[in-house]
């Protein structure tokens, strides 16, 4: 029997299997009374859906977590981020090596399998410069805004609290506030807005990205040379970004942004196109915008953050696979270059792959949440494209109608807040079943495509 469970747990069921336990774990948590304000109320199903949004890194919520939970609330909400942000084979294995345990063949597997890389060497070392290069932007993140927040807050605890969370929750690309408004308060203030919009690029250009370049800046790696993923990641990051910035602003500067001095349409378009990817903070009111914008704002959270990130989506790397793909296909070219490399096949199979269960799944939620709120008034069709995309793409972004979806919408946006928190391609694996060597094939034939 044990063979038999060996066999069929494979690394990439267990790492969906410990994301549902944490996911389970910390509403447990979060249900029982002693993490709640004097007099506040939660039913199972909102502890439930703040523990799967926490563990995703998502931040969409039922509830106001500021006036729901009190400070082990808070802190159960945010171990449940760290687990998720960082992931949990590389907490657990931190901590598997503090306990004085070796780390084996299968341990190093889980890691690769949670980090989406693709060899075993250097997995301890990948980790562990995960586990501090985090733990080190956060804490800097926390003394920066902390030292910072003094100036709004009665007390200096009170100031470095909030300081610690929201960098917590910027690098995770988390979106959960602590301060009831998310950074409504702080819509004036640029040097917040700025430090944040770092944070959250430090957490969504992705771990590898992060450990080059560390690599890069260190005095004995003169002849030290960028990968194609870091090179595809940065470019097609900051291209996204731009185009987002500039959309933003051009569909909104009549209607939203009307009125407003330049800087602040500046700072507030370059926030939301941060954000928009995956982080889910916000300095302004989404729902006050025109429906083209809602979605082209959908649009950025499906597109996400880096692979290896903090962030979901069908990622960057896919979006520029598939766009060099395409373009080769039109130029009559069979190979895909890019930077003086050239992609795997296997890349852009993954990449089609990705975008197709990422469009079937989409569009089954959108349908799947449309029925179960057929007799909803509060409820429109774009508000729903809105907040699956933003659970698919764990991004937290929403229009404010996650609090009047029934219970089956709800299990819904858990659904895909935890495969977009896992990954397409990992969930796709969990499913597949064992090779088998085939000895003979089929004659080929051509299909009519298009």
């Amino acid at each position: 029997m044990r063979r038999g469970l060996h066999q069929f747990m494979s690394p990439f069921r267990i790492i969906i299997v410990a994301y549902l336990i944490s996911m389970f774990v910390a509403s447990i948590l979060l249900w029982l009374p002693v993490t709640h304000q004097p007099g506040g109320e939660l039913t199972y199903m909102d502890a439930l859906f703040t523990a799967v949004s926490a563990v995703s890194v998502t931040g969409l919520v039922t509830i106001t977590v500021s006036e729901t939970f009190n400070g082990i609330g808070i802190l159960v909400i945010a171990v449940a981020i760290q687990l998720g942000g960082i992931g949990i084979m590389t907490l657990g294995t931190f901590v598997w090596m503090l306990l004085g345990r070796k780390i084996n063949l299968s341990h190093r597997l889980l890691i690769m399998v949670d980090h989406n890389q693709y060899q075993f060497s250097g997995m301890v070392k990948l980790m562990r410069g995960i586990l501090f290069t985090a733990l080190m932007i956060q804490g800097i993140g926390a003394l920066i805004l902390g030292s910072y927040y003094t100036q709004y807050f009665d007390t200096f605890s009170e100031a470095m609290y909030q300081g610690a969370f929201g960098a917590l929750s910027a690098f995770t690309n988390a979106g959960f506030d602590v301060t009831g408004e998310s950074l409504l308060p702080f819509a004036n203030d640029y040097y917040v807005q700025f430090i944040t919009v770092l944070l959250i690029f430090a957490g969504a250009i992705g771990f590898p990205v992060l450990m080059e370049i560390r690599e890069y800046f260190r005095p004995s790696n003169e002849n030290f040379k960028f990968s194609l993923f870091t090179k595809i990641t940065v470019t097609t990051y900051g291209l996204v970004f731009v185009l987002g910035w500039l959309g933003i602003w051009f569909l909104e500067r009549g209607y939203y942004f009307a009125g407003l001095a330049w800087h602040e349409q500046f700072f507030q378009t370059m926030f939301t196109s941060a954000t928009s990817r995956s982080a889910g903070l916000t300095v302004l009111d989404v729902s006050g915008f025109t429906l083209v914008t809602v979605l082209f704002i959908s649009g950025l959270m499906i597109i996400g953050a880096s692979p290896s990130s903090v962030g979901g989506g069908i990622r960057t790397t896919t979006l520029a696979v598939m766009f060099l793909t395409i373009r080769s296909f039109a130029l009559g070219k069979s190979d895909v270059k890019a930077f003086g490399r050239e992609v795997h096949p296997e890349d852009k199979q993954k990449a089609f792959i990705v975008l197709s269960f990422f469009i079937v799944g989409l569009f089954s939620a959108v349908m799947g949440i449309a029925a179960f709120e057929r007799g909803n008034d509060q409820v429109e069709l774009h508000d729903i494209i809105f907040e699956t995309s933003s659970a698919f793409g764990t991004c937290g972004l929403s229009t404010g109608v996650t609090e009047h979806l029934s219970n089956p919408s709800l299990a819904i946006l858990m659904t895909l807040m935890l495969i977009g928190r896992v990954g397409i391609l990992v969930l796709l694996f969990s499913l597949k079943k064992k090779d088998t060597k085939t000895h003979y094939k089929y004659p080929t034939e051509r299909m009519i495509i298009g």
